[in-house]
């Protein structure tokens, strides 16, 4: 004769210690997320605007996503592996920091397609790459503010700095001393600054009589609004 503890633990255990997941259904799923994976890795490829592109982070995308939908497709074949899975994967530990959005966003992206696949949801897997495609593509292609320009003088002594202000103003929209360093018989300025201009500037600063060196350089930062 059972007790109601031997009943509940034969119920749970004989119910939901297997699902029905033939080959099919898993190379089916492993097919599906292997297309929408690489889909993502030539995205990522096509607008990636890193100098130094990683390619091996890009093929860890598709890894990440196959791997995944084979976790999840393991997961409910029974749910005694599903538990010992997620005690195994417990003690995993990531030491490579992702320091650019895009990547973390890209690789989220990844793991969520191999979850939805993997959980039989391919048609929403789908959706979601059409609206993540228009996204990033719409968000991409919104112009931002032009980023400043950094413009480093080197002159003979600090009463150059009125007269190399004073040009500065007159080429630029908008500008800022980021730093000035002054010693006997130097002055070392830095200045943060946004113009159209940039020939000009730097012809009318090198003109000024004491002026040593000019440098204007451009990057390609992040602006603050």
């Amino acid at each position: 004769m059972y007790g109601v503890k031997d009943i509940i633990k034969k119920s749970f255990v004989e119910g939901y210690s297997a699902v029905d997941i033939t080959t099919k259904t898993v190379v089916i799923a492993l097919l599906i997320t292997a297309v929408l994976s690489l889909y993502i890795f030539f995205l990522y490829r096509a607008i990636t605007r890193k100098t130094f592109y990683s390619k091996n982070f890009n093929i860890s995308l598709v890894g990440v996503a196959l791997i995944t939908a084979a976790i999840i497709i393991t997961i409910q074949s029974s749910i005694v592996v599903s538990l010992g899975m997620v005690g195994a994967l417990s003690i995993v530990r990531f030491r490579t920091a992702v320091k650019d959005p895009l990547d973390l966003m890209f690789l989220f992206w990844a793991i969520s397609t191999g979850i939805i696949c993997g959980a039989g949801f391919a048609e929403f897997a789908v959706l979601l790459t059409i609206i993540m495609t228009i996204m990033v593509f719409v968000l991409n292609h919104i112009p931002l503010a032009k980023a400043p320009m950094i413009l480093i003088v080197n002159a003979v002594n600090d009463l150059k700095e009125e007269e190399i202000m004073e040009v500065v103003k007159k080429r630029t929209a908008y500008s800022g001393v980021k730093s000035r360093n002054l010693t006997p018989t130097s002055l070392d300025l830095t200045i943060e600054l946004r113009t159209k201009e940039d020939a000009d500037l730097i012809r009318d600063i090198q003109a000024i009589e004491g002026v040593q060196s000019v440098a204007l350089l451009k990057h390609d930062g992040e602006t603050g609004f």
